[in-house]
């Protein structure tokens, strides 16, 4: 038999990150990142071919260990996150750093580690950025920035790795019924009505889409909206 390709998804334990890996679960064996360990190991017992990947990603020693032991590579999606919301007058320079520190940083140092495994598979890099990547509202700086930066860095990367057979793709989802969307409607001090929303399993789709696309078929960037 031949074997499968294998996809890393970070943010896996819940919301896009696990719908993403459910969704790539059958054509794919998964590496799967999260925090929460005992939403990551469920997940983890339902999907074949599926394995942990419990790494702190803001801790680049870490992060560097760990992807050392990763020696074939198809996919990786990033899809963790932080949103802190504040206005600028207000939003202190240690939520900049935490934001851009997950959001971008992370991003950039496990990619920058995966590459290798990538170039020798003519891989994929999905990065779940979002609507605040491509339109910034008041008390979104820090998030929104980094994200804005996180399009940049997909831009580059595209641009630098297209001569390696690397694909890349930015994926810009609007409000989607998640833990994270709840949090943030308590930060805005507003009603979580999911209905209103995405579901998670609607921004997957597009995404495994993209991942299974031939390999003629580049799908550079994908907005994603509530109807």
């Amino acid at each position: 038999m031949p074997e499968r390709p294998i996809a890393l998804v970070t943010g896996a334990s819940r919301g896009i990150g696990a719908a993403v890996a459910r969704s790539l679960s059958d054509t794919h064996d998964l590496l799967l990142g999260g925090r929460d360990a005992d939403a990551l190991q469920a997940l983890v017992d339902e999907l074949p071919g599926a394995k942990p990947w419990p790494v702190e990603l803001t801790d680049h020693d870490a992060v560097a260990a760990a992807a050392a032991d990763i020696d074939r590579l198809d996919v990786v999606v990033h899809s963790a996150g932080l949103v802190e919301l504040a206005s600028v007058a207000d939003a202190t320079s240690d939520s900049w750093r935490r934001t851009f520190e997950l959001n971008l940083f992370a991003v950039t140092e496990l990619t920058r580690l995966l590459l290798p495994a990538l170039r020798a598979s003519k891989g994929h890099v999905v990065l779940v950025n979002s609507g605040a990547g491509l339109s910034a509202k008041p008390n979104w700086g820090s998030y929104a920035a980094s994200k804005f930066a996180l399009r940049a860095f997909a831009d580059v990367l595209r641009a630098e790795e297209a001569a390696n057979g690397v694909r890349v793709t930015s994926v810009f989802p609007g409000r989607t019924a998640t833990d994270m969307q709840r949090g943030i409607r308590e930060q805005e001090g507003a009603e979580f009505q999911p209905d209103h929303y995405l579901r998670p399993e609607s921004v997957a789709g597009p995404i495994v889409s993209a991942v299974r696309a031939s390999a003629d078929a580049h799908l550079t960037e994908i907005v994603i909206r509530p109807s």
